[in-house]
């Protein structure tokens, strides 16, 4: 059985900074892609970051620049350092991972095959 557990949402205020974690279990996906998608009530999931087989990685415009996606392979685990954090930044953080997500459907949910459970972040002074 495949599970993704994030870890690292909280609260912070504006401009500060938050990294949230992703630990795959049941299965590597070193030749895939491990990706954030985040989530605010009543509106579609959105598309973050996502790293491609640990060597290319891209990023939504809305957090060029201030979040970083890192992976370690061998610990099967993805990270996301945000920094310089908006009120926009505000939802629900999703882990997604897929052992065959091509280049062309980084950013679309639908390509992955497995999802954490999510974990919250609010940014509010």
């Amino acid at each position: 059985q495949v599970t993704l557990a994030e870890s690292g949402g909280g609260l912070v205020q504006p401009g500060g900074s938050l990294r949230l974690s992703c630990a795959a279990s049941g299965r590597s996906f070193r030749s895939g892609a491990m990706a954030w998608f985040r989530q605010v009530p009543g509106k579609e999931r959105e598309f973050v970051a996502a790293d491609h087989r640990g060597t290319n990685r891209y990023y939504a415009d809305s957090v060029k620049g201030r979040f970083t996606i890192s992976r370690d392979n061998a610990k099967n685990t993805v990270s996301l350092q945000m920094n310089a954090l908006k009120p926009e930044d505000t939802a629900v953080y999703y882990c997604a991972a897929g052992a065959d997500v091509i280049t062309s459907s980084l950013r679309n949910g639908a390509a992955y095959d497995y999802w954490g459970q999510g974990t919250q972040v609010t940014v509010s002074s």
